[in-house]
């Protein structure tokens, strides 16, 4: 009896050691310097509270970096720009948009150094100007230089992740930059704007925005996961929008923000006023709802295009809502 006893207790601790195992998840998230109000989530453990899951922050320099360690399983969800998830899906990465962290409008602009005498998109002929190719950024030059009759080859464009834009900036090796902050902010301060990625889209309908894909297979597998992400963006959003005068200068919120995005606390307030952040409904109908009318798909659609044009990829899928699931947003709001 006492045998018995004795094996029955080590098969109960094997079980429960097995439960206690199987319970332990972990998943890694790569995320960029954009400025926007899930990063006071971030700070506050939100994501860690709400599902259980071990959360294994990994910081990228650009879109394409989060696609690669994407493509080999470092990653398994990323934020990434809808340029880059455009060439990703392009190529066949199985990966699906799952929430839109921001419309871009003004917070992606073309600003050009004071000294560097451009007044115009013609003034940018013979002229250097940088961004991270294959970015929202990238794709925006084209078109404006496309809409301006502009002849790319006449402009030095140049290939440079945000941190390198800044530094070329500060030794004015560059003439302009189309870029996203932190790094707007601060050529601001000696620079003007003179377009933003908000008047291209509303001049072109292309428009851009950066959001979260994740891995199609680890999403089917870990859907309670994915539902509970979603309902804490939507909520970091909604806090956002209620209560912006809390996000100022000297606020827990604004120093949460530039700890995760690298942006001056200064800086915070009047860099996400630049940005909208559609609500869940919105996003549920309109943004990834809706198949090939929705405004994800027309925009993955015209990046494509796009980057066929620059040979960037090889291919255009024949319709790019597959790469767009609203389901997690739909359950959420359950």
């Amino acid at each position: 009896m006492k045998r018995f006893i004795a094996s029955l207790s080590v098969v109960s601790a094997m079980i429960v050691s097995t439960l206690a195992l199987a319970q332990t998840k972990e998943v890694t998230i790569g995320y960029q310097d954009m400025v926007v109000p899930y990063r006071v989530a971030q700070e506050a453990k939100a994501l860690e509270k709400a599902t259980g899951y071990k959360i294994n922050w990994r910081q990228f320099g650009g879109g394409g970096e989060v696609i690669k360690a994407m493509a080999s399983g470092a990653v398994n969800i990323g934020e990434v720009g809808s340029a880059g998830i455009s060439a990703a899906v392009s190529r066949g990465e199985p990966l699906e948009l799952f929430w839109i962290l921001d419309d871009i409008g003004s917070a992606e602009a073309l600003v050009v150094k004071n000294s560097s005498g451009i007044k115009s998109l013609a003034d940018l002929k013979g002229k250097k100007i940088a961004m991270p190719f294959n970015s929202t950024t990238h794709f925006h030059t084209m078109v404006a230089l496309e809409q301006a009759k502009i002849n790319p080859a006449d402009v030095q464009i140049l290939n440079m992740r945000p941190p390198e834009v800044r530094a070329a900036w500060q030794r004015g090796d560059i003439d302009a930059t189309f870029i996203w902050d932190p790094v707007l902010a601060e050529a601001k301060k000696d620079g003007t704007v003179i377009l933003t990625s908000g008047k291209i889209s509303a001049d072109t309908g292309k428009a851009t925005f950066d959001g979260y894909v994740v891995n199609r297979d680890w999403a089917k597998a870990n859907k309670d996961f994915m539902v509970k992400f979603v309902k804490v963006l939507a909520a970091a959003d909604d806090t956002y929008r209620n209560n912006k005068a809390k996000f100022v200068k000297d606020s827990a919120e604004a120093k949460a923000i530039a700890k995760w995005s690298g942006a001056k606390q200064e800086d915070v307030a009047a860099s996400m006023a630049l940005y909208a952040f559609p609500t869940a409904q919105e996003q549920s109908s309109k943004w990834l709802g809706g198949g090939k009318e929705s405004v994800a798909a027309k925009a993955l659609t015209a990046t494509a295009d796009f980057q066929l044009s620059q040979k960037q990829i090889e291919k255009k899928l024949p319709d790019y809502s597959v790469a767009v699931n609203p389901s997690y947003v739909q359950e959420a709001m359950k």
